[in-house]
């Protein structure tokens, strides 16, 4: 059904993808497998579209998921049966955007050389001093109650005794809390909208208490004085808060791609 949205001409191709369904298996199939993955969607639109660029984003663990397979299907099927020239990288939000997220994530930049002589000019964006803190992102005053621990909570002894610090946030692991000991924020996940267990905590004048979603989209770049979230469940907003790229970091490796195009 989405497939008949896509316009015909269009220069960009931007994308993330799940990797869970390429197997060993699989692999020794060669790209036959990458059917019934989005994967195989994407390699559908770019060979019938042929967009001067392909801009994807992943976790991490793509690049060592089954022991590296995955990664090297993918980067097969864009070099040698799509044609294209392939840069990948692991950049963290922290070091390369100058947001206090630890967030580490594989991008991909694939250019088709027929259409961009100046393909091999591209670079990722070099490291930035991070000047900002948490400071700079966390909402000043007190915040609506449903985000604070009341002292009645079950978990709550544990967490006043753990969290000592205002210039740190933590993350509450089940069964006890894990100080981020960077002085950033830890990597935001999809799953903080499944259950307030996975959302980062801090210690704020008014009590204990969990990252608002307009902190956690602040994490991700979002620039917030302009910036209206949509009026829907604060689960739903975590998990696309999670789900997001940090939007700062796209920026910068969007104007190294405008260059060579």
């Amino acid at each position: 059904m989405t497939k008949k949205y896509i316009p015909n001409d269009f220069d960009i191709l931007c994308a993330g993808f799940p990797c869970q369904a390429f197997s060993i298996a699989g692999y020794q199939k060669g790209f036959a497998d990458t059917r019934g993955t989005l994967f195989f969607d994407l390699e559908q639109i770019i060979e019938k579209h042929r967009p001067k660029v392909v801009f994807l984003e992943n976790v991490k663990n793509l690049v060592s998921h089954d022991k590296g397979n995955t990664f090297k299907i993918i980067l097969e099927t864009l070099e040698q049966k799509l044609g294209y020239k392939v840069f990948h990288k692991v950049l963290n939000t922290m070091t390369h955007a100058n947001v206090p997220q630890n967030r580490e994530r594989i991008f991909i930049v694939a250019f088709d050389p027929i259409q961009v002589l100046r393909w091999s000019d591209f670079k990722f964006p070099s490291k930035i001093k991070l000047t900002k803190s948490i400071h700079d992102i966390l909402e000043k005053g007190k915040q609506d109650d449903i985000f604070y621990y009341p002292k009645t909570h079950q978990y709550y002894t544990e967490l006043e005794k753990t969290m000592t610090s205002k210039d740190t946030v933590y993350q509450w692991r089940r069964v006890y809390v894990r100080e981020n000991k960077s002085n950033v924020c830890p990597t935001l996940t999809a799953n903080m909208g499944a259950g307030g267990h996975n959302v980062p905590l801090i210690i704020d004048d008014f009590g204990i208490r969990k990252l608002t979603p307009k902190e956690c989209f602040a994490f991700q770049g979002y620039p917030m004085k302009k910036y209206k979230l949509p009026k829907i469940a604060n689960s739903k907003l975590y998990m696309q808060a999670g789900n997001s790229v940090t939007t700062s970091l796209i920026e910068r490796i969007g104007n190294e791609i405008l260059k060579v195009l």
